[in-house]
């Protein structure tokens, strides 16, 4: 069984020292292909460095809205220039944030469309994060529109509804351990409903942890968990989505 964590962030301090162990782990559960996601300078930097090292990762590199008020030309040129990189496989993860609110909303929305601009002029997918923000997302993803590479709607919080409506603009809707909260019905509803060739999993180590790992430090291996936990809503076998998803990701990421 292959699986594909297309979001993880491997790359940040707390794994610092442990990357070896934690892919070890991930390759026992059945995690073979990881995306690991650069945010700011840093975090970009380690992203592209582990790539390097290991066949198996992948990096994605963008300008995340709670850091919207610091992008400038300078910004700019440099996500252009890291972009660039071979195993770079989507830019992001790019969008609005209105829980922090570390940017105004014009800031953010300025900043989210240029990205989305520089996406499709890089023929690159553009990963999104959303947060308190998913109408505002949806119009301005309209109003960009979707390139030919598509999009991925990162950590997947709304309806199915809503799901459908973003699908229907070009984009890929990923869940992560979230959908085996037991509260989260609307998510597990769109995991359960939603066309097989429209999803892909994900962590977002060392966030948001899955069932049964809830409240501890979330890990790129536990992407087998959200696979079981959408076998399971599906009816499907864990060996069924999880290949499923894997060649979504492949699709989407431009690895056939």
């Amino acid at each position: 069984m292959k699986i594909f964590d297309t979001h993880t962030h491997l790359n940040v301090e707390e794994f610092a020292g442990r990357e070896e162990e934690e892919l070890q782990l991930a390759v026992e559960m059945g995690v073979s292909k990881i995306n690991i996601v650069g945010f700011d300078r840093p975090t970009i930097e380690r992203a592209l460095e582990l790539a390097d090292c290991y066949d198996q990762l992948y990096a994605t590199i963008g300008w995340h809205p709670t850091e919207a008020g610091t992008y400038d030309e300078a910004v700019e040129a440099y996500l252009l220039d890291k972009l660039r990189h071979p195993k770079v496989v989507a830019l992001g993860e790019i969008g609005l944030d209105y829980h922090w609110m570390t940017a105004p909303k014009d800031v953010q929305e300025r900043v989210f469309r240029r990205q989305i601009q520089l996406s499709k002029k890089l023929n690159l997918p553009f990963v999104v994060h959303t947060r308190d923000a998913l109408e505002d997302t949806y119009e301005i993803i309209k109003s960009e529109g979707v390139g030919p590479r598509g999009g991925i709607m990162h950590s997947y919080s709304g309806s199915l509804e809503m799901a459908e409506r973003f699908i229907e603009l070009g984009m890929m809707i990923s869940f992560s351990g979230v959908v085996t909260f037991k509260k989260a019905t609307d998510i597990q509803e769109a995991a359960r409903s939603l066309p097989l060739d429209k999803i892909l999993v994900e962590t977002d180590a060392p966030y948001l942890a899955p069932v049964p790992k809830r409240g501890r430090e979330n890990k790129t291996a536990y992407t087998r968990y959200v696979v079981e936990k959408i076998a399971d809503l599906r009816e499907l076998t864990v060996e069924e989505v999880a290949q499923a998803t894997y060649e979504n990701a492949k699709k989407v990421f431009g690895l056939d």
